[in-house]
């Protein structure tokens, strides 16, 4: 068994982890809204038409905010035609997806589906072919008292108090090609600066997000940030980062290897950020949300019939490698919790989600599901600096990867600390030997471990064999937690102060 060790301390603290990086999104696509969230007739349905078995596994997820209506949808829809009596919205064609869109699902729905799921609402406005009189009248319908023509039209449509919803992404990925609307780098951010103006004249409360590159891979990437930024400086608050990573080449070393670039893009997009505030001599600190990541590939190119209604459209199914990927991911996302403020899984339900339901029928938690969860559960408080000496190995695309990659988080209250860690090694069992002196009294109390699986194993409506379990609780030797890690392994392990 090798040896591994992580000092840790109550002092050198990286920053506070803001509760909506485990935030996730619903996009109209594919079945995420129609027989994902919403089915009625269903027999787990309520009154809404909300199905009542995804709400108990989205509440289990612990989702503190989900970005909705898109996505490339959000930038050819028009608010509008969601809102009101259902009878009256009209069918349009979607183009983003090539779909039809029946709008029978829309805002006040979406709000009300939230508060039942214990959740917010992160709003993105169209700046395809819609601008900044929409986006004002869209935050005038959702967040003003009443005695206006759009909150008094709200009123009118049953919703007497205002949603207040506080955070709005303006637009999604303008500098792709095939965005609806897609724009230069000069115009989205002038765009976007003049929207996020007339939003906060309207709610002065609200924080906005600047669409950022789509990924780091675009020709545009860093210009964009950078003269975006430049125009909008003073009306946003976030940058968003896309990523998603996929193992197409079936080289599984390298594949768990992916979270070190998007450890990369973060730091990246940080500093061009900085570099903005620098030229505005500014005291503003610009934020990331990276609210588009997750593992896609496996439902690539599968085909869907032209303006069919809610069509099975980019439902992965993910198995154990996936897992280990979500959970370097999110281990990448809390190690800067200093400036990575919100984060979305993509998305929430059957489209590239970790929860899958049949239409008509049951219910399954793929495999991705459960590093979410114990992060989102867990992983709330401080992210300490969590430096683990170990081994390392080459693979084909990197070098110098280790073998353990992992955090610590400390609770809120101080009273916990929670340590997760990926075992990347395909042979080596590991002894993470994590220094304790700072956390007298401390004991551990629980080992959640999902490991011995096969790669390509996955779980389906029929079966979910793929689960965490218990594993043995660390050995306490001194001011050391001996910590048995197991190959190609997730691992949570948390410590308890005791009373």
């Amino acid at each position: 068994m090798k040896k591994a060790s992580l000092p840790l301390s109550k002092n050198f603290k990286v920053g506070e982890i803001d509760k909506r990086i485990y935030g996730s999104f619903i996009e109209h696509l594919g079945r995420a809204v129609y027989g994902g969230i919403y089915e009625p007739g269903h027999k787990t349905s309520d009154e809404d038409g909300f199905r009542k078995d995804v709400i108990d596994s989205v509440r289990k997820l612990n989702v503190p905010i989900v970005r909705y209506p898109g996505g490339n949808f959000v930038s050819g829809y028009n608010w509008e035609d969601g809102v009101g009596p259902k009878e009256e919205r009209p069918q349009r064609l979607e183009l983003a997806w090539g779909v039809t869109e029946t709008n029978e699902f829309g805002t006040n729905e979406f709000l009300k589906w939230c508060k039942k799921a214990n959740t917010e609402c992160m709003m993105a406005v169209n700046l395809g072919t819609r601008g900044i009189e929409a986006a004002r009248d869209l935050v005038e319908y959702c967040n003003h008292k009443s005695g206006s023509y759009y909150s008094d039209l709200r009123i009118k449509h049953g919703v007497k108090d205002p949603h207040n919803i506080k955070v709005w992404c303006l637009g999604n990925e303008m500098d792709g090609s095939w965005q609806i609307g897609h724009k230069n780098a000069y115009e989205y951010g002038r765009a976007a600066n003049e929207a996020a103006k007339v939003m906060k004249m309207v709610d002065p409360s609200i924080e906005t997000v600047l669409c950022g590159s789509s990924n780091r891979t675009m020709d545009t990437f860093g210009h964009w940030e950078a003269e975006t930024l430049q125009e909008a400086f003073w009306n946003v608050d976030y940058v968003s980062l896309h990523q998603y990573f996929d193992n197409k080449l079936d080289d599984t070393p390298s594949f768990l290897a992916k979270n070190m670039v998007m450890d990369d893009f973060i730091n990246t997009v940080i500093s061009i950020c900085d570099y903005v505030k620098g030229l505005k001599r500014a005291k503003k600190q610009i934020n990331l949300s990276f609210d588009e990541w997750n593992v896609w590939y496996h439902s690539n190119g599968t085909p869907v019939e032209r303006w069919s209604k809610a069509p099975c459209q980019l439902e992965d199914i993910y198995n154990f490698e996936d897992a280990l990927l979500v959970g370097l991911m999110l281990i990448s996302l809390v190690r800067r919790a200093d400036r990575v403020k919100i984060g979305c899984l993509a998305q929430l339900v059957n489209v590239i989600a970790p929860i899958m339901t049949e239409t008509g029928g049951g219910i399954f938690e793929q495999t991705i599901f459960y590093p979410f969860m114990h992060f989102s559960n867990y992983g709330r408080g401080t992210t300490l600096l969590s430096k683990i000496s170990c081994d390392k190995h080459d693979t084909k695309e990197f070098t110098d990867v280790p073998d353990l990659d992992g955090i610590a988080v400390l609770s809120d209250e101080e009273d916990a600390l929670t340590i997760f860690v990926v075992n990347r090694s395909f042979t080596e069992d590991y002894e993470l030997s994590v220094d304790m002196l700072d956390f007298g009294g401390f004991k551990p109390v629980e080992h959640i471990e999902m490991a011995g699986f096969g790669l390509k194993e996955t779980n389906s409506i029929v079966s979910a064999p793929v689960k965490p379990s218990n594993a043995s609780l660390p050995e306490i030797d001194g001011r050391n937690a001996k910590i048995h890690i197991k190959p190609l392994s997730w691992n949570v392990v948390r410590f308890k102060k005791a009373d």
